[in-house]
């Protein structure tokens, strides 16, 4: 029998099935949630099937709002409400409008932890893969199902491999090596398989690095993107979940569909450009191309190193006086770091906006959204039409975003 890879590994310690590639299998679920984006649909549906019977347990269910925190809008409040209201007779913990971005709340308060199986309704929970977990986004119906029996069904997905060749050298970051990969594999070229990652540079990212890098498998059609817990991301969670966890790897002889080499020797910045996150090409290419207003945050980068990077570049400095700049932290936790150390101060004297943790921008209606016309630089993981406004998104680094947003047009960064 050849090895296994991760994630088939993975499901095989969740399941009494064999989990081999394209064979359907019953899962159990160590972590299932929602959020306030379907959430109330998931109550609906849980209802309507289930009536007021008790969930499988709710030590291991969550809700989480992120996506439009506080609510803006009177239905959206009630949803959420809703789901306060449900959650208080079920027993299960809220991390409400002021936690932020779910997935990034699940890695710091250890409900994820490396090997474990987390669902949800967010389609960018697959960003567990930065430390080695299995996250996978979920339908309504689905997570209903979810919250009542604590498995579901899951088809084991292929596996490709995909093999970082050479080291990141500034001014590039990881947001740069992901625009390579995205640039290799374009939006359809991972789908409906898994992903791992290798190599030095892949090794050498830290946690930030590694969650902006799983963020946008999604974008390349994945399943997921794992990225191989190393001794540090293993002390993290450790710490975190409270408990011994170990980090899951693929077997020497482990089978791939497909191998990709990626060669990041000579990488320079890049930017994905309107429409697509798969529309890369060098920041070079497009110096000059003035811009209105510039976005940092997401699941993709926001994190307190993406805000430090920024800080440092804008110190003592002021966005151009036509730019409309604005930074959403990825979690509360990060925000407070920011806070502790100054770094909000500084970019706030530099001219941003800085608002609640959230996913900002990515949720139709919030900070960072573009009227007609208007041409953006965002650190988000999206930039089809609509996704962030009716205006042109162009996706970067925050470092390629910080330079930007100083000289108001896209500059390669120094």
């Amino acid at each position: 029998m050849p090895g296994q890879t991760v994630i088939e590994k993975i499901i095989q310690a969740h399941s009494d099935e064999e989990a081999a590639p394209g064979r359907i299998v019953w899962m159990e679920l160590d972590v299932r949630t929602a959020r306030d984006f379907a959430g109330a649909n998931v109550v609906q549906n849980y209802r309507t099937h289930y009536g007021n019977s008790p969930v499988a347990d709710a030590s291991k269910t969550f809700f989480t709002f992120d996506c439009v925190v506080p609510a803006k809008t009177i239905p959206y409040a009630s949803n959420q409400h809703l789901c306060r209201l449900w959650a208080r007779e079920q027993g299960i913990r809220v991390y409400d409008v002021d936690a932020g971005i779910g997935s990034h709340v699940a890695i710091e308060e250890g409900l994820a932890y490396p090997g474990c199986t987390f669902v949800g309704t967010d389609s960018h929970l697959n960003i567990l893969g930065a430390i080695g977990a299995f996250g996978q986004g979920m339908g309504d119906q689905d997570i209903a199902f979810a919250f009542k029996t604590g498995k579901t069904w899951f088809e084991v997905p292929p596996t490709m491999q995909v093999v970082i060749k050479g080291e990141l050298h500034p001014p590039c970051t990881a947001r740069d090596l992901t625009l390579a990969v995205l640039r290799e594999l374009g939006s359809s070229g991972a789908l409906g398989k898994a992903v791992e990652f290798t190599g030095p540079a892949i090794e050498a990212l830290d946690l930030a690095g590694r969650i902006t890098l799983a963020s946008q498998i999604t974008e390349m059609g994945g399943i997921i993107g794992f990225v191989p817990p190393s001794k540090e991301v293993l002390a993290f969670c450790r710490e975190r979940a409270g408990r011994e966890v170990s980090g899951v790897y693929a077997d020497p002889d482990a089978e791939y569909c497909q191998v990709v080499e990626v060669d990041i020797s000579n990488l320079e910045p890049l930017v994905a450009c309107p429409p697509s996150p798969a529309n890369v090409r060098p920041v070079r290419e497009l110096a000059g191309t003035r811009i209105d207003s510039v976005f940092l945050g997401s699941c993709t980068n926001g994190r307190f190193e993406d805000f430090v990077a920024v800080a440092e570049v804008v110190k003592g400095e002021h966005i151009a006086p036509w730019v409309t700049a604005s930074v959403v932290p990825a979690t509360r936790q990060v925000y407070a770091r920011l806070l502790r150390e100054g770094v909000l101060e500084t970019l706030f004297e530099a001219g941003f906006i800085v608002s609640n943790p959230g996913c900002g921008g990515c949720a139709s209606g919030q900070i960072g959204m573009t009227g007609q016309g208007e041409v953006q630089v965002s650190t988000s993981n999206r930039n089809f039409p609509g996704k962030q406004g009716a205006g042109e998104t162009y996706l970067a680094s925050p470092l390629t975003a910080a330079w930007a947003a100083l000289r108001g047009e896209i500059v390669v960064p120094g």
